[in-house]
């Protein structure tokens, strides 16, 4: 069967190698180098973004502390069947590892974990490890440790030990991983038996906390839209010398830290502040307004340093709508309004999503401005991300917020996708 050559096989290439192997050889190098200047960036978003995103997914079901301080009693309780009192055996293994913690000085960190589940658990711990290495002391290791009747030693200590809801609690600690912090994220716990069951009233704060965030972030996007669709609109239709003059002014907050232009805001809206004394001279109010540290300080503080993300969007997309396009739809008989609403609107629909979309993204993660300018009802979920990651040092529940926050974000943009999306604008 004769062998059939491309065209290419048969060209000299003044070499020994055909000119065929030398293309994809070149094509190769072409991808080596494309995917070496791509790297970087690869690299730098996976060390700054990707890593830590699902770091704290990671943190947010991590559960180690039992396991690591107490791992043959981890073992053990799991295997407890809820009902009365875990064996002699398992009680043997609780008792010889706690001593051994309290001797180590490392009960404090399974205590901290354990007082999570219930408060007060935390001294419990730490009051029986203390008195069972008296105990050792005095009487010896083993006979503590082999006592037959072990669990009423641990009465003795302490009556809490009589009910079952103490032991249920450090089953459900020791396993490595746990729904715990999810379920606190949106105000629910375990029960004794491991069913799923909302916290009391008084703790529950997080799912309307969530809510407060949304809706703050909802408000601060309405507003931004709605001062920023006008502002758009002039610097897209005026001469290209006014409006880069405009747009410069629009910039330059950008140029100032967010610290110091929210400091500013509470600076200028307190009761002695500028505002408040030009109201009350030109008459606008007869005594001063409380401006800050409520939700309208909010508000002002976010609209001011969100404003430009609205704009900016909106501008990019109404600069390229044509002119003529209003002119020909008032040439066909149409009202100003409805010219408006049916030709120009619809093709800046994109802007308006994109605005959208990142203003209520970037305000859901606000914590500086609602933190200095807010009162105690307007702090935003990321307060209380950071008030756990560094007061309370629950870097689990911490984590477990940061996951409904970016839950949320996920949502929002799915919505944002489904509704706004490029492939779903419609003209008309």
């Amino acid at each position: 069967m004769a062998t059939v050559t491309t065209i290419t096989d048969q060209i000299p290439s003044g070499s020994d190698i055909p000119l065929k192997v030398k293309l994809e050889r070149a094509e190769r190098m072409r991808k080596v180098k494309a995917v070496g200047l791509i790297m970087p960036l690869f690299v730098f978003l996976m060390i700054s973004f990707v890593i830590p995103i699902f770091a704290t997914l990671w943190r947010s079901i991590q559960n180690p502390e039992m396991g690591e301080i107490l791992p043959r009693f981890s073992a053990e309780i799991q295997q407890w069947d809820g009902e009365g009192f875990p064996s002699n055996s398992t009680l043997s293994s609780f008792t010889q590892e706690l001593i051994e913690a309290n001797r180590n000085k490392t009960i404090g960190k399974v205590a901290k974990r354990l007082n999570y589940n219930i408060t007060g658990f935390r001294s419990l711990l730490k009051k029986t490890g203390n008195k069972l290495d008296r105990a050792a002391d005095k009487e010896g290791m083993e006979t503590v440790v082999n006592d037959p009747n072990l669990i009423q030693r641990f009465i003795e200590i302490d009556k809490k030990w009589e009910g079952s809801r103490y032991w249920a609690a450090l089953q459900q600690t020791a396993p490595p991983y746990t729904m715990y912090y999810l379920l606190q994220a949106v105000d629910r716990e375990y029960d004794e038996v491991g069913d799923i069951k909302p916290v009391p009233k008084n703790q529950a704060i997080h799912v309307n906390i969530l809510g407060r965030t949304i809706w703050i972030s909802f408000m601060v996007t309405v507003l931004c839209l709605l001062l920023g669709y006008p502002i758009a609109y002039i610097l897209a239709t005026l001469p290209t010398r006014h409006s880069n003059l405009l747009m410069l002014l629009l910039l330059l907050p950008f140029w100032t830290s967010l610290l110091v232009r929210t400091t500013s805001w509470l600076v200028l809206l307190q009761n002695q502040g500028v505002v408040n004394d030009f109201a009350v001279w030109v008459g606008l109010w007869d005594e001063p307004l409380t401006l800050v540290r409520n939700r309208l300080g909010v508000y002002i503080a976010m609209v001011h340093i969100l404003l430009p993300f609205m704009v900016l969007p909106l501008f990019s997309v109404m600069k390229t709508i044509n002119p003529y396009h209003m002119k020909a739809a008032a040439s066909m008989g149409a009202k100003p309004f409805r010219s408006f609403s049916k030709v120009y609107f619809p093709q800046s629909m994109p802007g308006i999503g994109a605005g959208v979309l990142l203003v209520f993204i970037l305000s859901l993660g606000y914590y500086i401005t609602p933190a200095l300018v807010g009162g105690p009802k307007d702090q935003m979920l990321s307060y209380f991300i950071a008030f756990h990651a560094n007061n309370t040092v629950n870097w689990g529940l911490a984590a477990a917020l940061s996951v409904l926050l970016m839950v949320c974000v996920g949502i929002f943009f799915a919505m944002y996708q489904r509704l706004v999306g490029v492939g779903n604008i419609r003209m008309g």
